[in-house]
């Protein structure tokens, strides 16, 4: 049998592709076939299998048979699977929970929890994007080998635009375990309301926003199908996180990149429009007229004389993985790229995260970075990304982000100092007063320093002996109250 697809290789306009029906795998997935196809397209030709094209209708006969979703990595020939149309279509069919986004100064932002397919799971006090990454990755199912000859999804390129090369090997760290495929390639795009299709069309490009701004990353695939305000996509999952809230816009494909491990899409978000609102097996289903929670952020740097970009602004998807590791990257990337240099830098961070109904609240982190500047791999870990990641997987309450600022002051020097000795002031003090501790440090550079501290000692202690311990701030976790039933 022979048919063809439609898909975007340039512009805007899906372009007609033919195809050659090879055969059906039965029951490659639960309750799921797969049509084996050929290609045959000038561009294919080169690319072979093409990241960004899944969800490419499929037509034999007139009749739309499913989309194009899966290949083999390094493969030789232009050979793909297609997702049955029925499978994408019970997908769209699957209830959603009731989301209900309320006015900003709302009690209650967001009611019930549709994001739980990317929860972390452990101590959320304890939260650790790298932690959350690695859970992900596992209930992804992908390969430990991406090299071994296995059909598998068509990754999902995610474009990203304005990152440095430490907030893109990052994005690759946490992203490629879950079968996503970071690429630096754009994805930033300069579309407003009024630019590019005015909806979606079945062949036509989509991108799920992340990140947009002076700072973006947007994941490129292909509608399938139209029916109304909702519209199946890709013909395999994103994330496989089921019910989401993920904003979509119309995309511009600006070239088809051939390569030898997996070709894909290079392209840019156009006009904003609708949500990613479910992500399963077979299908991502989006629904043009909902609205997907976003907040934005920036982050303000101070103390590089010359430096031509010192605010950034970018705007981030609310999404409980997401979330936390875009503002690593961007925050990072903003970082290494304003302080670009090959010189000790030690640096002070004040991150104000305001949330809805409960106010604002301010994190403070430090560090000094040896031999060049701080990056994405050291914010990733600050006190800022752990908030954020705390507040949005947090199991007691849906937490809605209003705004993330942050601002950070540089100086190129190294400001460490090694703890010699201590020496109490007085051994004995009065109930209740404190107890005055004389250290001596050893800077980087420069003789010794003295500085004397007070430590608070409660009164009812009065009579005993106490033992104070001296250690990092860096290292010491924070006394909290267990949260009542």
């Amino acid at each position: 049998m022979k048919g063809y697809g439609l898909s975007v290789f340039r512009g805007t306009e899906p372009e007609r592709f033919e195809v050659e029906v090879l055969g059906t795998i039965h029951r490659f997935r639960p309750n799921q076939d797969l049509v084996l196809i050929r290609t045959s397209h000038p561009r294919l030709e080169v690319a072979k299998v093409v990241a960004g094209m899944s969800g490419s209708p499929v037509y034999i006969d007139g009749r739309m048979i499913g989309a194009y979703a899966y290949g083999w990595q390094f493969g030789a020939e232009p050979i793909a699977g297609v997702t049955p149309i029925r499978s994408m279509l019970d997908e769209a069919a699957r209830p959603l929970p009731i989301m209900k986004l309320l006015p900003s100064n709302a009690a209650d932002p967001i009611a019930g929890d549709a994001l739980r397919g990317t929860s972390f799971g452990g101590d959320i006090g304890a939260y650790d994007l790298r932690e959350h990454a690695k859970q992900l990755a596992a209930r992804s199912n992908v390969p430990t080998d991406p090299t071994a000859p296995r059909l598998s999804p068509v990754a999902t390129p995610i474009l990203l635009g304005g990152l440095g090369d430490g907030a893109t090997k990052l994005a690759r760290e946490l992203l490629e375990p879950m079968g996503l495929d970071p690429v630096q390639g754009g994805g930033a795009g300069i579309g407003g309301e009024s630019e590019g299709p005015a909806g979606f069309v079945d062949g036509g490009a989509i991108a799920v926003q992340l990140v947009r701004g002076d700072i973006s990353a947007m994941g490129l695939g292909t509608v399938t199908r139209v029916d109304g305000d909702r519209l199946v996509a890709f013909g395999h999952p994103m994330m496989n996180a089921g019910a989401s809230a993920l904003p979509t816009a119309t995309a511009r494909v600006l070239w088809v990149l051939a390569s030898q491990a997996r070709s894909f899409k290079l392209g840019e978000p156009l006009r904003p429009l609708g949500a990613l609102v479910n992500d399963r097996p077979a299908a991502i289903v989006v629904d043009s007229k909902s609205p997907a929670p976003v907040f934005p952020a920036t982050v303000e740097i101070d103390g590089v004389p010359g430096a031509t970009h010192k605010i950034w602004s970018f705007t981030v998807a609310h999404e409980k993985f997401m979330s936390p590791s875009f503002l690593a990257m961007a925050v990072g990337s903003a970082i290494e790229t304003t302080t670009s240099e090959h010189r000790d830098v030690t640096w002070r961070a004040y991150t104000d995260v305001t949330v809805t109904g409960l106010g604002t609240i301010r994190l403070e982190d430090a560090g000094v970075s040896v031999g060049g500047t701080p990056d994405s791999d050291d914010w990733s870990r600050s006190r800022a990304v752990r908030a954020v990641g705390a507040l949005l997987n947090n199991p007691w309450q849906t937490t809605r982000i209003e705004k993330v600022s942050t601002h950070i002051g540089v100086r190129f020097a190294r400001e460490t100092y090694r703890l010699r000795g201590v020496d109490v002031v007085s051994e004995i003090i009065d109930a209740g007063q404190p107890a005055r501790l004389r250290l001596h440090l050893v800077p980087f550079a420069g003789p010794e320093e003295i500085k004397v501290i007070d430590v608070p000692v409660p009164s009812e202690l009065a009579g005993r002996e106490v033992e104070i311990e001296i250690a990092p701030g860096t290292r010491r976790r924070r006394a909290s109250v267990a949260p009542s039933a």
